[in-house]
């Protein structure tokens, strides 16, 4: 049952949502090596909890469509979302964005977080990398030149 909390949302505890998560079809794994930190997967997406100092839920690794077993983030590169890893980097089809998106949506449900709205119209990316606008928050005296910088104007 979720609580009112003192910053104002209703939230889950985190053995409250564990239990959701068993009950609604959700595999709960515990981390290896570490105490009350778990994997969840589900729709072959994965994420991973743990309790907060005050007993609800924290999130530890953001949701992610499994990429060889790995969380992937999901990247916009403007023509493109891509699912990244450590190891590897795949074109993001409707099927991933559509899994990836129910379960943020059921992790959100489960734990109590309020839907942000852009979050509720679907997929929201890890990072956003336009290659129009790559460097962009570099300080300009770090960035690499400009095609139009690099070219010295002849005099006639």
């Amino acid at each position: 049952m979720p609580a009112h909390t003192k910053d104002g949302t209703d939230r889950r505890t985190y053995e409250d949502a564990l239990n959701y998560f068993r009950e609604n079809g959700f595999d709960v794994l515990e981390a290896p090596g570490t105490q009350k930190r778990v994997f969840l997967k589900k729709y072959n997406c994965s994420a991973a909890i743990e309790p907060d100092q005050d007993g609800y839920v924290k999130l530890f690794a953001r949701p992610g469509y499994l990429v060889g077993g790995e969380i992937s983030r999901l990247v916009d590169r403007g023509y493109q979302k891509f699912l990244k890893t450590t190891k590897n980097e795949v074109p993001a089809t409707a099927d991933h964005l559509k899994a990836l998106h129910e379960f943020s949506e059921e992790l959100r449900v489960a734990t109590g977080v309020p839907v942000l709205y852009n979050e509720s119209l679907g997929s929201v990316s890890d990072a956003y990398l336009y290659d129009r606008v790559e460097g962009r928050n570099t300080p300009e005296s770090e960035r690499k030149p400009r095609p139009w910088e690099n070219r010295k104007r002849k005099t006639g």
